[in-house]
């Protein structure tokens, strides 16, 4: 019992060191704003935007994973898990990135960016 209790131990460090550079990542990334990333437009939005979508998606999969116990379910469970998130996030994502369009379109004449 005790090599059981010393492997979730060592899997919740695991999981702890690796938000925690995702975290650090996303955080000097927002703090920073490399001009390249943050003043350029891709697929509707900066460079830099969709490495946070990236990088928060990674980290909410993680969290799943290791948390949730996905990895001793099922595969279709899995799978009907993930690709459920993953349709909902795609879904939200292109509706904002239009609404933003549309607004910056709309209030571009007048509002300073």
């Amino acid at each position: 019992m005790a090599h059981a209790h010393e492997s979730n131990k060592k899997r919740i460090w695991i999981v702890l060191i690796m938000l925690t550079i995702i975290t650090t990542v996303e955080v000097a990334l927002g703090i920073v704003k490399p001009s390249s990333l943050h003043l350029t437009s891709y697929l509707g939005t900066s460079p830099l935007n969709w490495i946070f979508i990236i990088l928060t998606l990674v980290k909410a999969y993680y969290i799943t994973w290791a948390f949730m116990h996905m990895e001793g379910e099922t595969k279709w469970l899995r799978r009907s898990v993930v690709w459920t998130a993953i349709f909902l996030v795609c879904c939200l994502l292109t509706l904002l990135l239009i609404e933003g369009e549309y607004l910056h379109s709309t209030l571009a004449p007048l509002v300073k960016w």
